[in-house]
């Protein structure tokens, strides 16, 4: 980023609904907004991990958040390694890369999930 640029991110986070239940939210923001909304999402309750991207859909920093705790470790593990190219984050980052919108939230559909034990 130049010196004279700013900044312009899309900040996503997986959050826990209920058990086999998460949801991506997405947010976009400029400047000191753009920070603002990254430290949020670090600190909500309910976030099990969270990122950052630029315009272009690059990664620029991601990590567990307060909820990691409710999930098996495996199961952060993967989010962590498979977030920048699960379906549902894709199409949030398209949503708000667009400029239509600057917040965004979709069901995370995903193969990961948990077993449930019956």
């Amino acid at each position: 980023m130049g010196i004279f640029r700013k900044k312009d991110w899309n900040i996503v986070a997986i959050l826990f609904e209920k058990k086999g239940e998460y949801s991506v939210n997405g947010n976009r923001g400029q400047g000191k907004a753009a920070d603002k909304i990254r430290d949020n999402v670090q600190k909500h309750r309910r976030t099990l991990y969270w990122a950052v991207f630029d315009q272009k859909g690059a990664f620029l920093e991601g990590k567990p958040g307060p909820a990691r705790e409710r999930i098996p470790a495996e199961t952060l593990q993967r989010i962590s390694r498979e977030l920048p190219r699960l379906k549902t984050v894709l199409e949030v980052l398209t949503m708000l890369e667009s400029g239509k919108t600057e917040k965004a939230a979709k069901a995370l559909v995903w193969d990961g999930y948990p077993a449930t034990t019956t």
